[in-house]
This record gives structure tokens, C-alpha cells and sequence, in this order.
């Protein structure tokens, strides 16, 4: 028994409210698009909107991870040293995009949550990796808060972008 299979209850909970708010997201993002778009709505929603699918998609992903049945620990290590790094690569890519869009100007919480947070998380994965040759029980504990802290991300950065279609663009167009 691998130490992984302690997680599974955690794993299989958080992987099935990821996945549940990717088809959430999906339903939320076809009903959003029944309204009238710029060329500048297209460039904030690789900004804003595309990240969170792709926070909750590294949840999902996380989560068969653990519990796939491994002989031990090393080849998921090293798919979390994998995500991590790549996640840091897309969290700044998606700084960019946010810098480079002109539909909303990004304020401190968006930059919190759309950037330093998914960072730490990726961080978090990609040093937790590197840490299991050594400290299995905390990169564990590592893994299992990035998981989290993108879940929560991606709830609070869905949330957001709800309430400002409802409230803040439904009003500038008229409905």
C-alpha cells in the first residue's frame, strides 16, 4: 500500500468538485454567451475565464493522479513536479494576457487570484515534488494545499466572473 491510498477519501471529494465545476463553468460560460461581444471580451476571457477551467482541469488532474494505483511514489512525483512547473509557465502567461486585454482594468484582487495565488499552488506543486524523495508525509500535506488553493481559486475567480456578467455588464448593456 502506497501512502497515497490515506488520501483517496481527500482526493476523490476534491476531484469530484472540480470536475462538477468544470461542467458548471461550461453551462455558466454557454449562457454568458448569449450577449453581445468585442474583440476585447475574447482577449479578457483568455485572461480571466480560460484560467479557471484550467485551475479546476489541474485539480482534476491532481486527483487521478493520487489515486491511480502506483507501486510507489516516484512517477507521480514526478507529474506533479510536471504540473507545477508548467502551471508557474501559464500563470504568468495569463499575467500578460491580463496586462495585454482592454475589456476591464484588473485590480489587486484580480491579480491575487488570477496570478500570485495559482503561482504559490504550482509552486507548492512543483516543491512538493522535489520534496517527497525526502519528506513524503509533508509533501503530501503540500500537494493536498495547492489542490485546495486552486479549487479555491478557481470558486472565488468563477464567482467573480458571474457576478460581474450580472451586474456590471447586463447593466452596461441595457438589460
Amino acid at each position: 500500500m502506497t501512502p497515497l491510498a490515506a488520501w483517496q477519501n481527500f482526493y476523490v471529494i476534491v476531484g469530484s468538485s472540480a470536475g462538477a465545476l468544470i461542467g458548471l463553468q461550461f453551462v455558466v460560460l454557454s449562457l454568458i454567451t448569449n450577449s453581445p461581444t468585442a474583440q476585447s471580451d475574447a482577449e479578457a476571457g483568455g485572461a480571466f475565464a480560460t484560467p479557471t477551467i484550467v485551475h479546476f482541469g489541474a485539480v482534476l488532474g491532481l486527483s487521478g493522479i493520487a489515486c491511480a494505483p502506483w507501486d510507489g511514489i516516484g512517477a507521480a512525483a514526478i507529474l506533479w513536479g510536471l504540473m507545477g512547473l508548467g502551471g508557474v509557465v501559464y500563470a504568468i502567461l495569463v499575467s500578460r494576457r491580463m496586462r495585454a486585454q482592454t475589456a476591464y482594468r484588473p485590480q489587486f484582487e484580480d491579480w491575487l487570484f488570477h496570478v500570485v495565488l495559482p503561482i504559490a499552488a504550482y509552486v507548492t506543486l512543483a516543491v512538493s515534488a522535489y520534496a517527497s524523495w525526502s519528506e513524503l508525509r509533508d509533501s503530501l500535506f503540500g500537494v493536498g494545499a495547492a489542490a485546495l488553493l486552486l479549487l479555491f481559486t478557481g470558486i472565488h475567480n468563477a464567482w467573480d466572473a458571474v457576478t460581474y456578467h450580472v451586474f456590471v455588464r447586463s447593466k452596461d448593456s441595457g438589460r
